[in-house]
């Protein structure tokens, strides 16, 4: 009888939230498919249902695929109510840890590696116990993952003198540099216990065995080249950097298997898209947990109105200041109330033959590769920003929290694939006229509707080139795969593993 040849096993520990959660499953799935390894995702569990249903319905491929889920961890007298999403998080990460050792050491054969995300970093401390490879995500993008790297280089003083006194850039050595206004909210508070915990996953990042990050060496070239110079960010980034991306879900083609019923609102969607015209459709949701205020929602739906566009808005009731007020929580098409309890008087009536209003979710994925899909306004979450890329689709930037400002200025100034409010949107209430201006130069109007469409068709071609057998990230994958296959070999030669 032949001999099964021992695959690598690779285990992922991903944070709570979708937006760190469908990166690393996909990460997973290519690894599998493509690299020849089995995998096992570690997710930490929480409020949010979806996260659990989103891993769990990936298919088994022959046992190569499996998911485990961490009991949810009572932080309540850990964290501040009014701590931040960030800091709640890494809380959770942390209560998780002892989870996460007694599964691998449960396991009947020692994994090969362990790959943690940004929030997770804390684990390395577990794979090195275990003698594991151990590898850093970034579900990010290089540009962010700069910011951490230069994070132990920073002189504070320097910081909080030019960057948050006098509003000055965030110079990042090779890179473009990071606005004031920009700033993810730990760098502008260097004297903070959380900025010296920051600068230490910056180190512990460099101590790793590689960091691979969701982007392409194609869209970020120079932060990439950067973080790979020794006389640059390479300086302080002692670990290989593996631009793996672009990780996105793959679009699910309804079939009337599928159809569970005629209400059910993946089906309704889907079907009211193939009855529209090619690009005429601008879609409208702010990822997993993003929230507006109820007067910025009045604006928003009058603007859809005014601009006699085709529409889909995914919709959460309001949140007063809190733009990331779903993010840890259930909001279902069960939870979500009344529609017309917080959208314009008549709105529902007067839109419905060019808009359709969805509570809560919508098959997104599958939304942005629809052909009479033409425009998406974004909260621009790097898993959102990334599914927009890949289906050539441009964007109207409205970042929320965490580094979307970041991403939307990327986006804007840097890509050319997006459009955005002259004000951000957490600083001041966009207004309904200002919005309508955006939606049309987006979707109608001549003046650069033309070039970023044709920009957007650059990126996505670049994306699947650099995803194909032959394309970097594609390679870059293969090299942290048959590393973990080394280190297999040289375990079974010693007789610890398999």
């Amino acid at each position: 009888m032949q001999s099964t040849k021992l695959k690598p096993h690779i285990c992922l520990l991903a944070s709570p939230g979708m937006g760190h959660l469908i990166p690393v499953v996909e990460l997973g799935k290519r690894l599998v498919a493509h690299h020849d390894v089995q995998v096992t995702v570690f997710v930490v569990a929480s409020h949010d249902d979806a996260s659990n249903s989103n891993v769990h319905a990936v298919p088994n491929n022959n046992n190569l695929f499996n998911a485990v889920t961490l009991p949810l961890a009572n932080i309540s007298s850990l964290v501040n109510p009014d701590a931040s999403l960030g800091e709640k998080i890494l809380v959770l990460m942390h209560k998780s840890l002892p989870a996460l050792r007694s599964a691998i050491s449960a396991m009947k054969f020692r994994p090969t590696a362990l790959i943690v995300d940004f929030f997770g970093t804390e684990a390395m401390d577990v794979a090195d116990e275990f003698g594991l490879l151990k590898y850093m995500f970034i579900a990010s993008n290089a540009w962010f993952l700069a910011c951490f790297i230069h994070a132990p280089a920073i002189d504070k003083k320097l910081l909080t003198d030019e960057h948050f006194n006098l509003e000055k850039p965030m110079e990042l050595p090779g890179c473009m540099p990071v606005r004031f206004q920009d700033s993810l909210e730990l760098f502008l508070h260097p004297n903070e216990p959380i900025f010296d915990f920051i600068s230490s996953i910056g180190m512990k990042m460099s101590l790793s065995d590689g960091i691979l990050v969701n982007t392409w060496d194609d869209l970020e070239p120079k932060t990439l080249g950067s973080l790979r110079d020794d006389n640059l960010l390479g300086r302080v980034c002692k670990a290989p950097v593996y631009a793996i991306g672009p990780l996105v879900r793959s679009p699910d083609v309804a079939s009337p298997s599928t159809k569970t019923s005629p209400s059910d609102s993946r089906v309704i969607i889907l079907d009211w898209l193939n009855e529209q015209p090619s690009q005429s459709v601008i879609y409208v949701s702010f990822g997993s947990g993003g929230t507006l205020s109820a007067k910025q929602m009045t604006e928003l739906a009058w603007s859809l109105e005014l601009s006699q566009q085709r529409f889909i808005w995914v919709v959460r009731p309001p949140v007063e200041n809190d733009v990331s007020g779903s993010y840890l929580t259930v909001v279902d098409n069960n939870s979500a109330g009344k529609l017309e309890d917080y959208l314009p008087h008549g709105f529902l009536t007067r839109t419905d033959k060019v808009g359709l209003v969805v509570p809560a979710w919508a098959p997104q994925a599958e939304i942005l590769a629809h052909p009479s899909v033409g425009g998406f306004l974004s909260h621009c979450g790097w898993n959102s920003t990334v599914e927009s890329i890949v289906n050539g689709v441009p964007m109207i930037a409205w970042p929320l929290h965490a580094e979307q400002k970041m991403n939307a200025t990327m986006l804007t100034e840097e890509i050319g694939v997006a459009f955005r409010s002259k004000e951000l949107p957490t600083e001041s209430l966009v207004t309904r006229q200002e919005i309508e201006m955006l939606v049309r130069k987006i979707m109608v109007d001549k003046e650069g509707h033309s070039s970023i469409r044709v920009r957007a068709m650059e990126l996505k071609y670049g994306a699947q080139k650099a995803t194909s057998n032959s394309g970097s990230s594609y390679k870059s994958l293969s090299q942290v795969a048959k590393q973990c296959e080394k280190s297999l070999q040289e375990l079974v030669t010693l007789g610890q593993g398999a």
